[in-house]
C-alpha cells in the first residue's frame, strides 16, 4: 500500500462566495480521497514535489455551488499534470 500525504496550504477560489468555502473544501476532501483511493490519482504518485499545481478554468453549471466546485477541483487536482524542469 502506497501512503499519499498531500498538503495545501492555499486555495484560491475566485469568484466563491465564502458562505461556499466550508462545503467546497469538504467537497474537495473526499473527493481527492476517493480519486486517489481508485488509483485515478496516480499522476499524483510521481516521485517529487509541486510547490505549485494550477487547476485552470473550472466551468460550473447554473446553481451549482459549493460540493460540485470541490468535485471539479479534486479532479483537476487528479489530472495528469505536466511538469516542470523543477522537482
Amino acid at each position: 500500500m502506497t501512503r499519499v500525504v498531500l498538503h495545501i496550504d492555499r486555495l484560491v477560489l475566485r469568484g466563491v462566495d465564502a458562505a461556499d468555502a466550508g462545503a467546497v473544501a469538504t467537497a474537495m476532501q473526499a473527493e481527492l480521497g476517493r480519486l486517489l483511493g481508485s488509483g485515478a490519482g496516480a499522476a499524483l504518485l510521481a516521485p517529487g514535489d509541486r510547490a505549485v499545481l494550477r487547476a485552470g478554468r473550472i466551468s460550473l453549471a447554473p446553481g451549482d455551488h459549493g460540493p460540485a466546485l470541490g468535485q471539479a477541483v479534486a479532479a483537476r487536482i487528479a489530472q495528469p499534470q505536466p511538469r516542470s524542469g523543477r522537482s
